[in-house]
């Protein structure tokens, strides 16, 4: 708890420039992108939707779904015209499936 609220003392989100927000749960992985400005969530994608992107090799498992809701949020992005995010990890180490879902919405087009 103590990492996750150092992380997002650091991190604010606007219209132009959202704050990507990622939950990781035993099962699944939940991305928001969110204004903090207006304080409304923008976007939203789980791993719980079917999806039609394809993942690459050496990626497998859990990982691959997070993989597959990076795509599906930056896709969601796109479509609102926003190019550039804040990524906010929420306390998680930036490894193994945060990791990947970070990979998969660089290679949908986002940057952060």
């Amino acid at each position: 708890m103590k990492r996750r609220v150092r992380v997002r003392k650091h991190l604010s989100g606007t219209t132009d420039r959202p704050r990507l927000a990622v939950f990781r749960s035993h099962q699944g992985m939940y991305v928001q992108m969110i204004d903090d400005a207006a304080g409304h969530t923008m976007a939203a994608a789980d791993s719980r939707q079917p999806f039609e992107a394809e993942v690459p090799k050496g990626i497998a498992g859990k990982c691959a779904k997070a993989y597959l809701v990076g795509r599906a949020i930056a896709d969601l992005a796109q479509k609102q015209g926003i190019e550039t995010v804040v990524f906010d990890r929420g306390g998680y180490l930036y490894h193994g499936r945060v990791a990947a879902l970070a990979q998969g919405a660089r290679d949908g087009g986002l940057k952060f």
